[in-house]
């Protein structure tokens, strides 16, 4: 009885007396985990229930999640861009500080986006040029101002539904690496391909930047 009491209290000291949350004011964040499936993330509606999800569960009460996801018109909808779905700002990574104030702050040099303050929903640094694997796209679909590209290639991965062909634009977390702009969070290169094997190849994971709008 003495053993089991003894093995009952180590293993209760072995686990948390509490787990880490979010700051409240979080309203920025990259996603920890992608959809699995490559850059098929269920359309705009999946890719906000995947933000509503991540952030429900490090334990954010915020309900209006929306990712930084530009869509191009496809007959069904119209053009829709990464900017115009976040809101106003100001917004807080997972650590309480501020990234941007506002839409042209964060499209601006002077944001605080980059690998210490682009942090995952769980308030982590993920990796990034020099780290193994670097791991810095995030999908995105926009260019440097936040717009859908114009013209007929396909930015989006076939509006965030295709796991196999197409292409996305994708930025860089930590603002630093290769692409025609390798120091741009939102538009530094397009994406070899759709597919997860495709995105890891080239540096990314299927993550994706989520805001919650006022």
């Amino acid at each position: 009885m003495y053993l089991k009491i003894m093995t009952v209290g180590i293993l209760a000291l072995a686990v948390p007396a509490f787990s880490q949350t979010a700051d409240p004011k979080m309203s920025f964040f990259i996603t920890s985990v992608g959809s699995g499936n490559g850059a098929d993330l269920g359309g705009l509606k999946g890719a906000d229930a995947h933000c509503q999800m991540l952030a429900k569960a490090a334990g954010s009460k915020k309900k209006n999640w929306k990712a930084y996801l530009s869509v191009a018109a496809d007959g069904k909808q119209k053009a829709i861009n990464a900017k115009d779905r976040i809101g106003k700002g100001p917004w807080y990574n997972a650590k309480g500080v501020l990234v941007a104030n506002d839409i042209a702050d964060l499209h601006s040099e002077n944001s605080k986006l980059g690998k210490q303050g682009s942090l995952s929903e769980k308030g982590e640094v993920l990796n990034g040029r020099g780290d193994t694997p670097n791991q810095h796209d995030i999908l995105t679909g926009a260019q440097m101002d936040g717009t859908l590209a114009p013209g007929t290639d396909d930015t989006t991965c076939k509006n965030w539904t295709s796991h196999g062909e197409g292409s996305a634009l994708v930025g860089h977390h930590d603002r630093q690496g290769g692409g025609k702009n390798p120091t741009s969070w939102n538009s530094a290169h397009p994406s070899k391909g759709c597919s997860q094997a495709n995105l890891v190849a080239t540096g990314g994971f299927g993550r994706f930047y989520c805001f919650a709008p006022k």
